[in-house]
This record gives structure tokens, sequence and C-alpha cells, in this order.
């Protein structure tokens, strides 16, 4: 059977501007395929090498595939689609196959607009994948899709959705097909080198309201860290790589096994090398304050720090569990370990002014970041925070729900303000940083890999392909009034999905509901606790808990079971 898999081309100059990235995806599942004998595997990276519907046309035409299998995140799904599309026109025999975040959630909403998709992976895909294309080999398909749990499908006018899957268990029995993909385009612009995103853990421990990503791989697992310097050394030695991030939300979140990783990395002289750059919180940083010139030690040279908001409103908000003040002392601890910093900021809610965006400005400048982003909130539809901002949402056009167009609309401003004061933070911060610090501070290495940095920024601004903003027709701030993001309004969800949207906030309503009324019975239970502290028998003794002589009572979670 001949396999075809493709990565939908798509930009938004977002994260891409920092250079091309090896689509992690398509070697993990192409690792466990082959495990299973799968040896016919082909793939098409559309968007490293920027390929035309045309030439998608073609290169179906040419390969002749029995099953196509396509990626998507929330802004590549209508390229997603369009590829399937494509597929089911060269090869109408073939089975189309779709996977990735945006169709585990939205299932509904995508074999509403996407009929021609033959079926939706949910969730993690290796396992399933093998499950559904053994089928499909072996002439069970589609007679046993129902067997198979992790899929979606149409079924006439029905959308069925198999029961979840079992997450993979054993991470340290993947074996990712590296070789799958062509190395030499995959370059981090920075250090002008091979760039790999290899993976130690999955899943998050952790509920950031405006995060899916502990949603999506549900369980949180980490690998052997023997195990992941032994693809990294891989890497290095059969790919050339010389930078990897590491893909994980939070690799430090398990200090004991990072350590390990990182001692392993030193033991096998690595650093020396290739360099890496990590994800991680605020608290992580300041858990970690004694370690932080080890994990230097250890080619540990990039963090980004999820500071997420200057305003500790705004970090209530998104369940950050920071402060304000932590973020600055994260920032001092890794300059002094000689680790470059990167400040995530969200900025554009339905509470975003001027002045709070000014503020950010000034607080991030305080804190001195050696980098520092402003992403725009983007309300992805199956988090918790747009269960409680739905209403306000006004574009469900998701190929523009990529963090750099402002998707909502605060209500002390314009979207076109938004975008041009989010501009007027960032021309002040890096032309400060170039002017002042990147080519004068540091050591040589800092120098060059900031002046990289810089680099990539001007490159994508010289292409007006930063933050969108040649198609937004942003060009400063005499631009302003000028301004046109063209949304597509036309977009709108699916009735089915709608109806899924309700039903789960309705089901969020009520459990939040049934938490405030235990709160509340709470506080009234230690209300009457301590005035029977305060009231005492006529001979001296005191009343006790539970009605009788104990002095125990009901935790929260012990009433919500009763």
């Amino acid at each position: 059977m001949r396999i075809m898999f493709i990565h939908p081309n798509y930009r938004s100059g977002g994260a891409e501007i920092a250079g091309n990235w090896p689509p992690a995806w398509v070697a993990y599942l192409t690792g466990a395929l082959r495990k299973a004998g799968y040896d016919d595997i082909h793939f098409v990276d559309a968007m490293t090498n920027n390929l035309t519907e045309g030439e998608i046309r073609v290169k179906l035409a040419e390969i002749q595939p029995d099953v196509v299998g396509v990626t998507s995140i929330t802004p590549s799904i209508y390229a997603a689609e369009r590829c399937l599309q494509i597929a089911k026109e060269v090869v109408p025999n073939a089975v189309g196959v779709l996977g990735g975040v945006h169709a585990t959630f939205m299932f509904k909403q995508v074999l509403s607009e996407a009929p021609w998709i033959d079926v939706i992976v949910r969730g993690e895909g290796e396992e399933v994948v093998v499950q559904l294309f053994d089928a499909i080999a072996e002439g069970r398909w589609p007679a046993d899709r129902k067997k198979i749990n992790g899929l979606a499908y149409t079924d006439g006018d029905e959308i069925v959705a198999t029961p979840a899957a079992a997450t993979v268990k054993d991470l340290d029995g993947l074996d990712p097909d590296w070789s799958i993909l062509e190395w030499e385009k995959y370059t981090y612009i920075p250090l002008n080198t091979r760039v790999a995103i290899p993976n130690m853990a999955r899943g998050c421990p952790f509920t950031c309201s405006f995060c899916s990503q502990w949603k999506f791989w549900r369980d949180y697992r980490v690998r052997d860290p023997k195990a992941v310097v032994d693809e990294i050394e891989k890497l290095v030695n059969e790919h050339d790589v010389g930078f990897f991030i590491l893909a994980d939300e939070e690799p430090t979140i398990n200090r004991k096994k990072f350590v390990q990783f990182c001692q392993e990395l030193i033991d096998r002289g690595l650093p020396d090398r290739v360099k890496w750059g990590i994800n991680t919180r605020v608290t992580d940083i300041l858990r970690d304050e004694e370690l932080l010139p080890f994990y230097r030690k250890a080619g540990l040279v990039h963090i980004s720090l999820g500071t997420e908001a200057a305003a500790q409103m705004k970090l209530d908000q998104f369940n950050k569990e920071t402060k304000v003040e932590d973020n600055k002392r994260a920032i001092e601890l890794c300059r002094k370990a000689d680790i470059l910093t990167e400040a995530q900021f969200i900025v554009g809610l339905d509470n975003e002014t001027p002045e709070t965006l000014e503020e950010t400005f000034q607080m991030c400048w305080d804190w001195q970041p050696d980098l520092a982003n402003w992403a725009m909130y983007t309300p992805w539809p199956f988090t918790p925070l747009f269960q409680e901002m739905k209403d306000q949402v006004e574009v469900f056009d998701f190929s523009r729900y990529n963090f750099v167009n402002p998707i909502m609309k605060p209500a002390a401003m314009d979207r076109a303000t938004l975008l041009d004061r989010v501009m007027h933070n960032y021309r002040r911060f890096y032309s400060r940083k170039a002017l002042f610090h990147y080519p004068w501070r540091g050591t040589g290495f800092r120098r060059r890999y900031l002046l990289g940095c810089l680099k990539a920024f001007m490159k994508a601004g010289v292409q007006r392909s930063f933050y969108d903003l040649g198609k937004n027709n942003y060009w400063g701030p005499q631009s302003k009034d000028k301004v046109h993001f063209d949304f597509d309004m036309s977009k709108q969800l699916a009735e089915a999905q709608l109806e899924d949207w309700e039903a789960a906030a309705d089901r969020a309503a009520r459990a939040a509901e049934r938490r405030e009324a235990i709160r509340q019975q709470g506080k009234e239970r230690a209300q009457e606790r301590n005035a029977a502290k305060a009231f005492k028998m006529p001979n001296g003794a005191e009343i006790g808990g539970c009605g009788g002589g104990g002095s125990q009572q009901m935790t929260e979670d012990e009433m919500e079971r009763t």
C-alpha cells in the first residue's frame, strides 16, 4: 500500500520567521508505520517548499497513493482540507485522512464543511494510524471503522465519533523516522544551522485557560532521558542538526529527569556540537535557581518564558499561578547563568487599552529579557477561556487564528489601533536592543545569537511577512487608517459544532454552579465551627465537629462525592 503524507502550505509571519521548522508529526507517524511493516511512504512538505495547489496536484498524480494523510492546526485547517479535496479529485480511490489538534476537537465542524474527508484521526496518531491503515490494506475499510477507537467520520447524514483511543503509554517504544525529511531545508536563521524539534514528554499537568495542549495529550508522560539523548545524538550525527527545541510544553516539570537529560548530554560531549532551547514556566526557573549554570553547561542557551501578561489581573485570568514580580526575578536568574530569555506576552483581550499595552512595554523593558514577543490572543474554540468569551467572538475565519491577527476586538479600541500599538512595542524594543544591547553585551556566542535573531526579524520585515503586515496593509503608524484585515466573514460555525459548543458550555456552567455551591457550604460550615469554638458548655467542654466528639470536617472533595 502506497502512503503519502502532506504538510499543508500555510504561513502567518509568526514563528516561521526564525526559519523552516521540520514537521515532527510525519517522522513519528512514519516511524510507527515502518515498524508495522509499511515501507512505501512518501512525504510532501508543501509549506517548506511553498508549493502551489497545482504543484501538489502534480505530486499526487506522480505518486498515485492509496492513502493521503494531512495534519492540521487551527490556522492551517482550510489548507489541509483543500489538500484532501485535491487528492479526492486526482486519486479518487485514495482514502483521505486528516489529523492534528484542530481536527481532533473540531471534527464536527470539519466534516460539515469538508465532506470529502474520509476519516479524522483524533488525538495521538501513532497507534491509531497503524490500526486504520491495517484495515485499509486488508480490505476491511470502511466496514471495520466502528471497531477502531479514536476516529471520526460521516456515515450518511450522521457524524460519528468512535470512543477515544488510549494514549501512547510507552513513549520510549516510539521510533521516529527522521530520514523522511529533507534536512537541508530546515534551517534556524539565528545560528544558520539545521534545526530539529524532538520530543521529551507529552502532556502538561497545568490547565492554562487559553491553551489546548493539556487537553490534546491528556496524560502527562516523560520519556527515558537516555532514549531522548540517543535520538538527539542521531539527529546530530546523521542529519547535521546544530540546534534543537524540545517540543514539550514544559520539559522542566520533572526536574529529576530533566537533570538526567542534561547530564547525559554533557557525558556524551554534545553541548560542543549542538545548542538548544525550551519553553517553560517562570516558577520552574525560580525553583531551579542553583541548577541554571548546569543547564547552560548542557547546551541550553534559549528559554522562552510564559510570562504572558504584565498585569496581575491578566495572569489570574489566564490561570497562570504566577506573580508579576516572579517574571522579573526569573529573567534576572537566566541572565546571570548566561541563558538568553524570551518573554512571551498575550495581548488583545477585551480589556486591552493603549494604556495597558504601554504598561506591558514599560514592564518588559524593566525586566530586560533578550527577546520579547507580543502575541495576539487567539480564542482557540476548544479551550476553557473560549467558553467564557465565546459571545464576544465575531470572526470565525480560522485561517487568521494565528497569534498575529487581532481576532478579538477590545472594547476600548479598534483592531487597527491594537495592531499599531503592538507594532509600536516591537519597534521600540528591538530598535533599542539593536543599538545599545545586542552588538555590545555578553559573550561572543550571545552576541552572535542575538544578532542572528535581529537578522531574522529584519528579513521578515523587508519581506513584509512579519505579523502578516503585508497582507494587512500595515506600513507603520501613518498607515493605521488604511489597515484592512479582510477576514472571511462568511465563515460560520457548522450547526453540529455549535450544538456541541453549547452543550459543553452548559456542562461547564452547571459544574461551576456546583463548585460555587460547595464553596458556599464550606464557608457556612466554617462560620458555624468558629461560632461553636467560641461557645463553651457550662461544664467547660468544647463543641466537636461532625455533630459529636470528633474534630474532623469533610473536605470539598469529600462533599463532591456525597
